[in-house]
């Protein structure tokens, strides 16, 4: 039990990068553990999670993929954890901890995403799903309430008709109705999410740091992004840029570029 990290990369070479004697950059996949309770999260696997998410960037990983074991990603909150004072803080500061990483975030969805393993889907950059993954929002039916932020980023990603689907009938959804309605980027397994993971690893960090910086800012509504100081920063430090230098460089030389994130 508990959150399992495997790191993949280090000290290997792609087809692309061996050529140049380079080291495949690292990925890591973040296992939530607790198949015997469906990986529903409580004060110690929120910190766990957040923990992980928050090494890898140190470690200097490229991206991350988050799963869970068994038979379903996140089945929520632990109920027997869920009224704790400390709850809410270690969920709400493991989902910043995720929004704010620098690196892209993937959400590797295989079985249930209800209410809090929702949360943690919607949290992560991007989310590939099997055919087994389901989605729910069913806090009506409890009592419980999710915050601004959660119904906020949900109606951006899903838009406004699905978001109050979840929140007000409690429904729990498909994968293929998850896609349709655009909660779902892409079908696939753990393995495709990797693989995913893999070719982001590849790009210039930089540059989907402001991505990501700049589509967050859109979907909290903040006003013109032209006027986000910390977005316009981003983006003049990807034109300035070495990496932006090597990419062109590298283009030249027809072979593969070799990103350094400065």
């Amino acid at each position: 039990m508990g959150v399992r990290v495997e790191t993949t990369g280090l000290g290997t070479a792609t087809p692309a990068t061996a050529a140049l004697g380079t080291a495949e950059p690292a990925i890591s996949l973040i296992v939530i553990d607790r198949a015997d309770r469906r990986n529903a999260l409580d004060v110690e696997h929120c910190r766990l999670l957040g923990a992980a998410v928050a090494e890898g960037v140190e470690r200097g990983d490229r991206a991350l993929v988050i799963t869970g074991a068994g038979s379903s990603f996140c089945s929520g909150a632990d109920f027997d954890a869920v009224a704790s004072p400390d709850f809410r803080q270690a969920l709400y500061a493991m989902l910043g901890t995720i929004t704010a990483s620098p690196i892209p975030v993937l959400a590797a969805v295989n079985g249930h995403a209800i209410g809090a393993g929702l949360q943690l889907a919607i949290a992560a950059d991007l989310r590939l799903a099997d055919e087994s993954a389901t989605f729910g929002v069913p806090t009506a039916r409890l009592g419980l309430a999710v915050d601004p932020w959660t119904i906020e980023r949900l109606a951006a990603l899903a838009g406004g008709g699905m978001a109050r689907r979840l929140l007000f009938t409690c429904a729990t959804i498909t994968a293929h109705e998850a896609a349709t309605a655009g909660l779902v980027d892409l079908s696939g397994t753990t393995d495709d999410a990797l693989a995913l993971a893999a070719d982001l690893a590849t790009m210039a960090p930089l540059t989907l740091g402001y991505i990501k910086r700049a589509v967050d800012a859109t979907d909290r509504g903040g006003g013109p992004l032209g006027d986000n100081p910390s977005v316009v920063a981003a983006f003049e430090a990807c034109w300035s840029s070495a990496d932006l230098r090597e990419g062109l460089a590298a283009r030249a030389a027809r072979r593969p570029p070799r990103f350094e994130g400065r």
